[in-house]
């Protein structure tokens, strides 16, 4: 059973507008009789003075004042309420503009004349109105917290285990884990850079580390040779991008859907000279398009068992003569216009150490 939500007067501060003196003096002696503290303004710019002063839990206005109305303040105060109620004081001539303040967000209103039970009552329910709206956000607000830190943490965990499985590929051919690590992060902050959703940018995070994932079919005589792979080598490497994406294809998650598309497309050029389809500019899927570049970039930044890491000079020329040929040259523009970015992100996740085994 819910518990009622008590209302003490002595905790409330009300706010009385009227130009009249003599309606304020009333309606305070009728509140402070009440334990309520009041507070008073001769008009809707004091009104909105005292407002930026000091708390004020709820405002009784009067609708017809010289200048600007009591439907002005209303209007004045939407983004304050809940934590201010309203409630207006009006003639019987203002009961259509009372009705508008009560559209946008006034409480209720008083017809003059009143009785001061019938202000206590309009006041105790406006504040005990206000009261629940206030717990009801938070605690909406609270909710809408406790998801975001749910879902957070289900897309690490996610991730996490699409890591490590896709880690468990990348050893075969004695790649590190924090290549495809790597490859995440760079892919998500170039999709940042697009100016993709937030929603986006993790899709791409954890789809992009996938992109050589068939190469689970692909032998170890092969993926490990140290020397140039002969044709028909070199014939059987090129379907990890088929593999990948056979591996992948018919799921409904977003991530693995975009890995597929990865897959199969990390190894088209441009200019339509790559494989496995020979896909020419934006037939390519933008996202194969990032991972390829990004891909490429941190290859030849780092070991790898049959090469030493380039230098950053080398691997920046390598990139821009691509454009227009290998890479998008659009996206070549922004990796370059943005490299310190991703030369952090190079610096932050190094590759483990080749002469450390893990601990038993």
């Amino acid at each position: 059973m819910a518990r009622e939500i008590q209302v003490l007067p002595e905790q409330a501060c009300v706010l009385i507008v009227d130009d009249l003196p003599i309606v304020r003096l009333s309606l305070k002696h009728i509140l402070t009789k009440s334990g309520y503290r009041c507070r008073e303004a001769e008009d809707v710019s004091s009104a909105l003075a005292v407002l930026d002063s000091e708390a004020i839990d709820l405002v009784l206005c009067d609708i017809q004042m010289p200048g600007a109305s009591g439907l002005d303040l209303v209007k004045a105060l939407k983004h304050r309420i809940p934590d201010t109620s309203v409630i207006m004081v009006s003639s019987l001539e203002d009961a259509e503009t009372a009705i508008e303040c009560l559209q946008r967000g006034a409480f209720g209103y008083v017809l003059k004349p009143y009785q001061p039970r019938e202000i206590l009552v309009q006041v105790n329910g406006a504040l005990r109105r206000r009261m629940l709206e206030i717990a009801f956000r938070d605690r909406e607000a609270e909710l809408a917290q406790k998801v975001r830190e749910q879902t957070v943490e289900i897309r690490d965990s996610r991730e996490e285990i699409a890591l490590r499985l896709i880690t468990a590929s990348e050893h075969r051919d004695n790649e590190t884990g924090m290549h495809v690590r790597r490859i995440g992060l760079y892919a998500a902050e170039m999709a940042r850079l697009l100016g993709w959703d937030p929603q986006g940018v993790d899709t791409i995070k954890a789809a992009a580390p996938m992109h050589d994932i068939g190469k689970i079919g692909v032998p170890d005589a092969i993926l490990q040779k140290p020397g140039a792979l002969t044709e028909g080598e070199w014939v059987t490497m090129k379907r990890h991008t088929t593999m990948g994406a056979t591996i992948l294809k018919g799921s409904t998650v977003p991530f693995i859907q975009m890995g597929a598309r990865i897959a199969i497309g990390h190894h088209e050029k441009w200019d339509g000279s790559g494989y496995p389809k020979g896909l020419k500019g934006e037939q390519i899927s933008l996202e194969a398009r990032i991972t390829a570049l990004v891909d490429v970039f941190d290859a030849l930044s780092n070991h790898r068992h049959y090469k030493d890491p380039w230098p950053e000079a080398k691997v920046v020329e390598l990139i821009r003569e691509g454009g227009g040929g290998h890479f998008d040259p659009r996206l070549v523009e922004l990796f370059l216009t943005h490299l310190e970015r991703f030369r952090h992100i190079l610096a932050d996740n190094p590759d483990e150490s080749h002469d450390e085994e893990p601990g038993i």
